[in-house]
């Protein structure tokens, strides 16, 4: 069966999705935990409140996707197509996820949940991480130049191991850059 083309679309409430192309479409509390969603594509679609969680996304194409409001947890986005590859999360829980080397140029995370989140060798040039939980998230020559930590918290950034000239964090989060040194820092 050749993959559908879907656009326009409103889907509500499903846990299952035909093999194809998405365009502009909008996925609301949908279920699609655990399943096998390779080599879908998803160009300007629009997820809200929906559960993605362990999904296979080996060669899916996220090019300009919005997560609101989504439980994304261990995600492999390393596995995507890379080719305009664009997204944005806010209000997401999108722990234990990994970006290995995406590149991920001002992209927003807004209120999102971070927690041991994998960004190793990925570029985070201009990006925003805006109110997020970043315990335990890992940052190995990580491209970081400007940007934005400032209302982030419980990150831990190598600046030896890390590119992050110009970047931008609140003196509430030195902690976060220093903590190889194993300090006690008061405030």
């Amino acid at each position: 069966m050749p993959n559908q083309y879907l656009t326009d679309q409103i889907f509500d409430k499903i846990n299952e999705l035909a093999k194809g192309e998405y365009e502009n479409c909008s996925f609301t509390n949908c279920d699609l935990s655990n399943k096998n969603l390779s080599g879908f594509k998803f160009t300007d679609c629009r997820f809200v409140g929906c559960n993605l969680s362990l999904a296979a996304i080996s060669g899916v194409a996220f090019q300009g996707v919005t997560f609101k409001d989504c439980k994304i947890l261990g995600l492999r986005f390393d596995t995507c197509n890379p080719f305009g590859f664009e997204v944005s999360f806010e209000g997401c829980q999108l722990n234990h996820a990994s970006f290995f080397k995406i590149k991920l140029k001002k992209t927003t995370f807004k209120d999102t949940q971070l927690q041991g989140t994998d960004f190793a060798e990925a570029d985070l040039t201009n990006a925003i991480f805006d109110n997020c939980n970043m315990e335990q998230a890992i940052f190995n020559r990580t491209i970081l130049e400007k940007a934005d930590f400032r209302t982030s918290y419980n990150y831990a950034i190598d600046l030896e191991n890390n590119r992050i000239k110009k970047a931008k964090f609140s003196v509430h989060g030195l902690s976060g850059l220093l903590h190889k040194y194993d300090l006690h820092i008061e405030g």
